[in-house]
């Protein structure tokens, strides 16, 4: 079955066809470490991870990069303001993504290239640029990139230049030449970090940093670049003229374009300037990691997500009934692929179709009603299967069902309850039996009685 990508450069669903199969070539932007990571930014590591792992299953050879912007005006305030090394400020929030990614289950990029360790080819870059006319040296030292150079600016996100200069607001800069150029280089300022270049002492706007990695890394031309939807204008219209200007092309170098949607609170976009953001680590206080992930993979990428603990509390409610169905079946080996069943059909139909993770979830829920009524290991096998796809439903289930917070009861105390519990039930003291149940279900303790054994689960 053939993949197809919704390509926000060209505003419709396409057909995947790689320059290179079966070789993909993927980059998406990354961090920028001066903080903890919140959970927009969960939601870029989880879609991501979920578009790597299903090209990976259809036999692409793929190429992930994934940078880390570890230089910029926010780490250089951060850094400051904390008093702190600006290496010893970006390796603990480094260390600290890396710990939210794998909580979330996110694997690993293929690259993860640091700004830092590329300003020699950023600068290779900027000089091709000045060479053929599409930047300038400003009289206050800094690079700007000429806009107007590239006929083709707007293209991604649907901007004209005319209407950009109309009506978009544009940092007021008396360096520019129009107020629409850009930086690429910016001149040194005292007590900020340098490099030496053919320009002076200085360092690299953000912009140029993701062209300058995308080309050494993957090539003048690679298949998907991705990213959060806020990066669409200015920071990705600017990487295709950088990039385009630099190699000569008048369109994308780009076939591909993916954006995820916004995480929104009260209807408002999550972020860090509007103080309205939930660092990851605060939401994984509260709920299990992959709660979060299926709460993130339930919804469509592209569509708005709105966080409310309530979204997270049913999230979680919905994924303990699909653990629940493998917790009462255990799975059976199942050989996965398309046409295994009517289940897989549908489930590979779903993520061919733009990874449509809201209908592939669907499909989990069928097979969990299912395996519930028949008691099929085999399809309790199917549906660990393609849970596994999305990196959901691997954790042992009674494991997955007993974790939590318990309101303050341990397993230990538990397990002994249940064990009051059964001698009342042997005894037929009905009423201690029920006592026991409802004291357990007031710490949020559900017990279900099964062939002649109690097993118990955190609510």
């Amino acid at each position: 079955m053939t993949l197809y990508l919704y390509n926000t450069l060209s505003r419709q669903k396409e057909e995947f066809v790689p320059h290179n199969p079966p070789q993909v070539k993927m980059y998406v932007c990354g961090m920028t470490v001066y903080d903890y990571c919140h959970l927009g930014h969960a939601r870029v590591m989880v879609v991501f991870d979920m578009v790597s792992r299903w090209l990976r299953h259809l036999g692409f050879a793929l190429k992930f990069v994934q940078n880390i912007t570890d230089i910029d005006d926010k780490i250089i305030k951060r850094a400051a303001d904390n008093g702190e090394n600006i290496s010893d400020l970006t390796a603990r929030f480094i260390a600290a993504m890396h710990d939210d990614a794998a909580r979330l289950g996110v694997l690993r990029p293929d690259i993860e290239p640091r700004a830092t360790d590329y300003i020699d080819a950023m600068m290779a870059m900027i000089q091709s640029l000045i060479d053929k006319g599409k930047a300038y040296l400003a009289d206050n030292g800094d690079i700007y990139y000429r806009v107007r150079e590239f006929a083709a600016y707007g293209q991604l996100s649907g901007k004209s230049l005319d209407d950009l200069r109309a009506g978009e607001r544009v940092e007021v800069d008396s360096h520019k030449q129009d107020p629409l150029d850009f930086v690429l280089w910016k001149a040194a300022k005292p007590d900020e970090p340098f490099w030496d270049s053919p320009w002076g002492k200085g360092r690299p706007g953000w912009h140029i940093e993701c062209s300058a990695m995308g080309k050494e890394l993957l090539g003048e031309l690679f298949d998907i670049h991705g990213g959060g939807a806020d990066l669409q204008f200015p920071h990705h219209e600017n990487e295709i003229a950088q990039s385009c200007g630099a190699a000569g092309y008048s369109h994308s170098h780009v076939k591909y374009w993916l954006h995820n949607g916004f995480i929104r609170v009260d209807n408002e976009k999550m972020s860090k300037s509007l103080g309205n953001f939930f660092t990851i680590r605060e939401v994984l206080d509260k709920f299990k990691p992959e709660v979060v992930r299926f709460f993130i993979l339930r919804a469509h990428y592209r569509s708005p997500l709105n966080y409310s603990d309530a979204h997270l509390t049913d999230a979680n409610s919905s994924l303990t009934r699909l653990y629940t169905a493998l917790n009462n079946t255990p799975p059976a080996d199942f050989h996965l692929s398309e046409n295994a069943n009517s289940y897989t059909q549908k489930f590979y139909a779903a993520m061919n179709d733009d990874f449509d993770t809201v209908n592939a979830i669907a499909v989990l829920f069928e097979l969990a009603g299912e395996v519930n009524k028949t008691q099929d290991k085999n399809l309790s096998g199917c549906l660990k299967a393609l849970g596994g796809l999305l990196g959901l439903l691997q954790q042992n289930p009674q494991a997955f069902l007993q974790a939590g917070a318990g309101n303050g009861l341990s397993d230990e105390e538990i397990n002994a309850l249940i064990a009051e519990r059964t001698i009342a039930r042997k005894n037929k003291n009905w009423a201690e039996s029920d006592r026991i149940r409802d004291e357990l279900a007031e710490h949020g303790i559900i017990l279900e009685d099964k062939a002649g054994e109690t097993s118990w689960r955190r609510g």
